[in-house]
């Protein structure tokens, strides 16, 4: 469908991290208009200000995935946890769209000065959690850093079933998770993208044939739906699984890889669709607990730029593809 010109002058009264992909993926403006936009990132808004907290030493408040001291202090009592070190700072920095170029000598900063929290591993080494390593993956390719080994990992440590599962590191479980498989792929496909290299490819479809085997909603046992959390949407999502932010992976594949859309995903289409509002916006979820640098969309229950912008290419892709 053609987006309502209200919606998309509501979209494109936005932050440059957002507009810019509004005029490339709803709007059809020319590259270098949204580049231009793209651009601004930098200099302007979140990504001007996330640059702004960043440390000396090149991290995000003083840790690797958790700010320093986070484990003596009474923060760690709390819901959730917090949003601000340098693993997730360098998430939303890649995925608003700021050049590479612009954070300079961060990952040799990072390679010298990071240590994970988990037995102190070298930073670019990841660890042993799937879903930080996806991070830690895309953002090393996106830094230019050698992260070959990593992508290796995630072959070695695919589960039988097809999919990930953070808890298997640690011996809890033997299945695979929808959290954990959604991170999984999206990391290996922005490190296929950013380096060329498809050696983990392979291991990549079949983490996605694991989803689309359950239609990205459904139990394979029992054919029962996996949880209320697939059709829970928030912005941003973190590392949160829903039926919005698998198919906004799959429109990714569709696109670099000239994959034809798969009739198993419907239904998680129709979760998306009932989603939006008769004023084609869709509304913000219940924020994921904990402390953030500052906010980046809208409060629970009003209208969300972000999953306006990603619901709407979502269902604009599907549409186009299967009339």
């Amino acid at each position: 469908m053609t987006t309502d010109p209200r919606v998309l002058d509501w979209l494109l009264d936005s932050d440059p991290a957002l507009r810019w992909q509004v005029e490339r993926d709803l709007a059809g403006a020319p590259d270098e208009v949204w580049q231009r936009t793209r651009a601004r990132v930098l200099v302007e808004g979140f990504g001007a200000r996330l640059l702004s907290h960043q440390d000396p030493d090149g991290q995000w408040a003083g840790g690797a995935f958790f700010p320093a001291g986070f484990f003596d202090s009474e923060e760690m009592q709390q819901p959730g946890q917090p949003w601000i070190a340098t693993t997730w700072s360098l998430k939303d920095l890649r995925e608003w769209g700021v050049d590479a170029a612009a954070l300079g000598d961060t990952a040799e900063r990072l390679a010298a000065n990071s240590r994970w929290e988990y037995n102190d591993l070298p930073y670019w080494g990841g660890e042993v959690d799937i879903c930080i390593n996806s991070y830690t993956l895309a953002s090393g390719a996106w830094l230019g850093v050698a992260v070959a080994p990593l992508a290796r990992w995630f072959v070695e440590h695919r589960l039988a079933d097809g999919g990930w599962n953070c808890e298997a590191e640690e011996g809890h479980s033997v299945r695979s998770s929808f959290h954990s498989t959604l991170n999984a792929v999206r990391g290996l496909l922005a490190y296929e993208k950013l380096t060329g290299d498809t050696t983990a490819r392979d291991a990549r479809h079949g983490g996605e044939e694991y989803l689309l085997e359950r239609r990205l909603l459904y139990r394979l046992s029992t054919g029962e739906p996996v949880g209320e959390f697939v059709s829970r949407f928030v912005a941003p999502t973190r590392h949160r699984y829903s039926a919005l932010t698998a198919l906004d992976h799959f429109r990714d594949v569709a696109l670099h890889e000239g994959r034809a859309p798969d009739a198993r995903m419907a239904d998680a289409v129709a979760v998306v669709r009932d989603a939006r509002r008769p004023d084609g916006t869709w509304l913000q979820g219940a924020p994921l607990p904990g402390r953030t640098w500052f906010d980046v969309d809208a409060g629970e229950g009003e209208p969300s730029k972000w999953l306006t912008l990603t619901g709407t290419r979502v269902l604009d892709r599907w549409d186009a593809a299967t009339a």
